[in-house]
């Protein structure tokens, strides 16, 4: 079933308890600091639906027709689909959505395409997974994750030394009908406006950890869990023109935070396995199948970040100079490089089973690693390009509401190509986009969502065909022999 956005919104109210702060918020689409990116929400729920849409957003299976992020990709036309819906999605917000509901859906699609891993090891519960990925498949809810520690729970020996619990989250009970969890886990992004929670681990575990290796995937309106938010960027952006970025597209962050919380267990599907906990992500398609998502996404950000550049020149009328020609043809290069990238991972894609083909790994990899070290570089390109253009202009559009501040202001800075509220607004445009602190939120989702650097770098390493490369010298090296010199040569 493809929902509408009234429905998702109304889905949205759930009792689920949030803080902002000592604030309870009861009405989440209703509140300030969330109204705005859920109604972006809604509106890309409401093109989901639309007929005209059904082609590219949604497949039919099961006798049912469903949102494309859940289908599980048999052929490279599948992959070609999929990735068609994930760059209509994040096209729709310009690529500044980081946790959209195609991107945790691939993490879950990706486990379903290989449910045998939680079969081969004790403490894992296939049959609950394919359940799950089903119902969030049929209802087409809203998923996300948490599958972080909290950075004081890495270091347990200050725990035990001081006779304290930790915060990490953890089973602390079970009983016939589940598992209690208490603890902490961070860090849901769009916690806010979704509807569930995959509850799990990225990072490994080590071996007495046990308790902490659970995995499920929970509504956020069980009892005993709080959402508590980072400081909202929308609610005190100010009018859209002076923030359309912040406006539109500020996406929450939570911890979540579990006293009590008793979960069925029908929504569990790793307890007790610490390896197992994160080899869902790695040994299924998971991993691979969101993060080819993220790629998608990035690349739609590199495109409106050169389109926002390319203007800011013509706005200053420094298009025609040799040097800033030059850095528009860099940042051009690295769009065309990074759309080079989506591609080759449709068209050197892999086999991952009998049944399904997954997205070629190494350049997901390769993608995620020239963002986590350029991403910021190129923004600070852009601001480059701006100067000071942005401190040139009056605090407020609400001039405009003055008769004579108006007269002066569409006088004095207006330019040959652009009215004066038209330049306004292109640099207020772009400030959100490089310098606003939703733009600082941004370049640290950029460069963290993954995981630190050398986690990236590590993917990359062990996912090189390190014998292939190799095997290119080894073999030229075969075609020639060491010299033959003769007999030793005795030094006197």
């Amino acid at each position: 079933m493809l929902r509408s956005g009234q429905q998702y919104l109304d889905s949205l109210r759930d009792g689920r308890v949030l803080y902002i702060g000592d604030e309870r918020v009861d009405d989440i689409p209703g509140h300030p600091a969330f109204d705005k990116v859920a109604a972006t929400y809604a509106r890309l729920y409401d093109l989901k639906a639309a007929p005209e849409n059904a082609e590219r957003l949604s497949y039919e299976e099961d006798g049912g027709r469903h949102s494309m992020y859940w289908m599980r990709p048999r052929s490279q036309a599948d992959l070609e689909r999929r990735t068609s819906a994930h760059r209509f999605i994040t096209e729709f917000s310009y690529g500044l959505l980081g946790r959209s509901p195609d991107a945790t859906a691939s993490n879950i699609t990706g486990m379903a395409m290989k449910p045998e891993v939680l079969a081969e090891a004790e403490g894992g519960f296939p049959d609950h997974l394919m359940a799950l990925w089903r119902r969030l498949r049929d209802e087409d809810l809203f998923l996300t994750y948490a599958i972080v520690p909290p950075p004081a729970a890495r270091n347990p020996e200050f725990y035990q030394t001081q006779g304290i619990p930790s915060p990490t989250l953890k089973v602390t009970s079970e009983d016939a009908d589940g598992v209690t969890l208490n603890g902490m886990k961070f860090l849901a992004t769009s916690a806010a406006v979704a509807n569930e929670v995959i509850v799990g681990n990225i990072l490994p575990l080590a071996p007495d950890q046990k308790a902490e290796s659970i995995t499920c995937v929970i509504p956020f309106n069980l009892p005993g869990m709080t959402l508590w938010s980072r400081k909202p960027i929308a609610r005190d952006s100010g009018p859209e023109f002076e923030a359309p970025l912040s406006w539109r597209f500020d996406e929450s962050d939570c911890v979540l935070l579990f006293e009590d919380v008793h979960v069925p267990w029908d929504k569990v599907i790793v307890h007790n396995n610490t390896a197992l906990s994160r080899d869902i992500f790695i040994k299924t398609a998971s991993h691979v199948l969101s993060n080819h998502q993220s790629i998608v996404r990035l690349h739609s950000k590199l495109r409106f970040v050169a389109g926002v550049a390319s203007l800011v020149t013509k706005a200053t009328n420094a298009n025609a100079i040799p040097a800033v020609r030059e850095t528009l043809a860099r940042i051009a290069s690295f769009e065309a490089t990074f759309g080079a990238l989506v591609d080759g991972q449709i068209y050197s894609h892999e086999r991952f089973s009998d049944d399904f083909v997954l997205y070629a790994r190494r350049y997901v990899y390769a993608g995620l690693l020239w963002s986590a070290e350029h991403h910021s570089e190129l923004l600070d390109t852009v601001r480059e390009l701006m100067g000071g253009g942005v401190f040139q202009f009056p605090a407020s559009i609400d001039i405009l509401r003055d008769t004579e501040l108006r007269r002066q202001f569409e006088t004095y800075w207006a330019t040959k190509d652009y009215a004066s509220a038209e330049r306004m607004k292109l640099f207020q445009l772009a400030w959100d986009l490089v310098g606003s602190p939703h733009s600082s939120r941004l370049q640290s989702y950029e460069k963290f969502f993954i995981g630190p650097v050398f986690s990236v770098l590590n993917y990359n390493f062990i996912n090189a065909p390190w014998d292939e490369l190799e095997g290119l010298a080894v073999d030229l090296m075969a075609d020639y022999d060491v010299p033959d010199f003769g007999p030793d040569i005795q030094q006197d």
